[in-house]
Parts: structure tokens; C-alpha cells; sequence
């Protein structure tokens, strides 16, 4: 299972279930959902597995 973070940029966060969300160098604080995730595509497993987090930042254009 997957633990899921929102920043006050809208930006996601997803880490394994029970690990806290530690980003070095992020001033910002993370706010965890309420919703927990059982499955996640092939690319986020895999980010999680090899850095421990998976991050994916809001594009506005």
C-alpha cells in the first residue's frame, strides 16, 4: 500500500505505507490524504523502490 502527500503547491507525493515524507532541501509542508492507494502504475513502483518517494510536480503553462 501507498501513502499519498499534497503540498501548497499541488504537488503529489506517493511513498510506500508508513514512511514519512522526507525530501531534503523542501521548505514545504506536506499534508497527507486521507486515501490510501493498494496499486500504482509500473513507473511510480518502480520510483518508490529505487528513491524511496515518487514526486510529480504541477505543470502550469
Amino acid at each position: 500500500m501507498f501513502d499519498i502527500y499534497i503540498n501548497q503547491k499541488r504537488e503529489l507525493l506517493v511513498v510506500s505505507n508508513g514512511s514519512k515524507p522526507s525530501i531534503l532541501g523542501q521548505a514545504l509542508k506536506w499534508r497527507k490524504s486521507r486515501k490510501r492507494i493498494k496499486s500504482v502504475s509500473a513507473e511510480i513502483r518502480s520510483a518508490v523502490e529505487r528513491q524511496g518517494f515518487y514526486l510529480r510536480q504541477l505543470n502550469l503553462k
